[in-house]
């Protein structure tokens, strides 16, 4: 089945530790919420669920960053996720990884590839 790309949220709108955009993917038929953020100039997208159990990440809409910004973190179980790879590195589901989400900028906006 061939992919397509959907335009997600404008470049701008991601700035580096900052607020991430949510929106929603399909997977299997079925829609999952998600989120990208940017992180070291480079945005990335994750399936928005604590590994640890079906819940978000984020404890305000597009608030996914911990107080310091350099981890993601999951707002119900305190599971500590690296921005750039998903990994959990401390919490509950020590060692899962986020779902990822495929994304590109290109002409000032984020797009994410979908099924």
């Amino acid at each position: 089945m061939a992919q397509s790309e959907r335009l997600i949220c404008a470049s701008e709108a991601l700035v580096d530790g900052g607020s991430g955009f949510r929106f929603e993917v399909c997977r299997a038929g079925e829609p999952m919420p998600a989120f990208a953020v940017r992180f070291g100039g480079v945005v990335r997208a994750y399936i928005n669920e604590c590994r640890h159990q079906c819940t978000e990440l984020d404890w305000n809409p597009g608030e996914f960053f911990d107080a310091e910004r350099l981890y993601l973190v999951c707002a119900t179980h305190g599971a500590l996720y690296q921005p750039d790879t998903g990994l959990c590195v401390d919490g509950p589901c020590r060692g899962a990884c986020l779902g990822r989400v495929a994304v590109r900028g290109r002409d000032g906006a984020v797009y994410c590839s979908e099924d």
